[in-house]
């Protein structure tokens, strides 16, 4: 069914849209014989409020035959017919009204005045049909545009969910492994710390897996989750893996990709604390400005390994995952220097 038809509101914009087209033509067939005002507008108006409707056939002349260049022929061809045949329709029923109108003594012969007229009203019955014609398939093309368009979205839409699923299941199994190397070293020097880091790993993993579920969990959720992770580390280095954080109190219901901060403290620990014989000291920051949210691990670290740090696997996990979800609203970057190691996240500031 055609959309108009659909919607009463559209249908009455249509029909007053006609008015000044039924007007037009009464002053034409009224300008151009002796008609009169009267017998012009009895005979046109009807037969306009009728091919007002037979206009809206090229609606399905549009969905036969699509505008494309090897199918011209074939549209103008049955465009044209399509308006032949409405514009007889519409001079028989303007005649019919001229014969009807006869009958009455005010519009006598009126029935023969208007035989002239009638190439003139054909005339102007094919080039409004097709005029409407036209119109539709201009409007099938912005149809086509709009659908090709909200297409491209949807598959933009579908590959960045990919691309975060994607990510989100690279994470796991990045710390999962580095866990167990660390159990494993501590099984022949420690049972005891071994024992202990199994039992927070399965905590921690536990908590990871709540959370990594969701689209976005609040920072302060992310931040129990880091210091779960750093709770398993510091069972393998002790006194020599130390935190402080200084969290802003609006950014801790901040919304964050779940499992985001986990990556920048492993790096913190892995290429930082680890390398160092007497450990440092993490630093986790956040802050917000105007409606951004910066959120900073800083650590200490040892110059003769940053060039294995600069292109790790978590730095790139994060940068990706804030392109996937936040595109340019989000960034990342890195500091090095004076033997301190910062990386810096931005990313809007939302709440739930």
């Amino acid at each position: 069914m055609h959309p108009l038809l659909v919607s009463g509101a559209a249908l009455t914009i249509y029909l007053l849209g006609w008015v000044p087209l039924a007007a037009l033509l009464v002053y034409v067939l009224e300008a151009s014989g002796s008609l009169g005002w009267e017998a012009s507008a009895a005979i046109v108006i009807p037969a306009c409020m009728v091919y007002a409707f037979v206009c809206l056939s090229p609606w399905y002349v549009v969905r036969m035959t699509p505008l494309r260049s090897s199918a011209m022929p074939r549209i103008l061809t049955t465009n044209f017919g399509a308006a032949v045949g409405g514009s007889i329709l519409l001079l028989a029923i303007a005649r019919g009204m001229a014969v009807l109108l006869s009958r009455f003594a005010t519009f006598h012969s009126v029935d023969q005045r208007f035989r002239p007229h009638a190439p003139l009203l054909f005339g102007m019955g094919v080039l409004l049909y097709l005029l409407s014609a036209g119109m539709h398939y201009a409007m099938a093309s912005v149809e086509e545009s709009k659908e090709a368009l909200n297409r491209e979205m949807q598959a933009l839409v579908a590959a960045r969910d990919a691309e975060l699923k994607a990510l989100k299941a690279q994470i796991n199994p990045h710390f999962l492994f580095n866990s167990l190397n660390s159990i494993s070293a501590l099984a022949g020097i420690d049972a005891a710390r071994a024992r202990e880091m199994c039992v927070r790993l399965s905590d921690f993993l536990r908590a990871s897996l709540r959370v990594g579920e969701r689209e976005s969990v609040p920072l302060s959720e992310e931040l129990a989750l880091a210091h779960n992770y750093l709770g398993v580390e510091q069972v393998r280095f002790g006194g020599r893996l130390r935190v402080e954080q200084q969290i802003a109190a609006e950014c801790e219901a901040g919304l964050v990709p779940p499992l985001l901060l986990q990556p920048l403290v492993e790096n913190a620990v892995k290429h930082g604390i680890a390398s160092m014989v007497e450990g440092g000291t993490i630093r986790l920051q956040a802050w917000l400005v105007e409606n951004a949210m910066h959120i900073s691990v800083e650590n200490p670290f040892d110059p003769e390994g940053a060039m294995a740090r600069r292109n790790g696997l978590g730095l790139q996990i994060v940068k990706r995952r804030l392109l996937a979800r936040y595109g340019d609203r989000a960034d990342m970057a890195v500091e090095s220097g004076d033997r301190r190691y910062r990386v810096e996240v931005l990313l809007p500031y939302e709440t739930g």
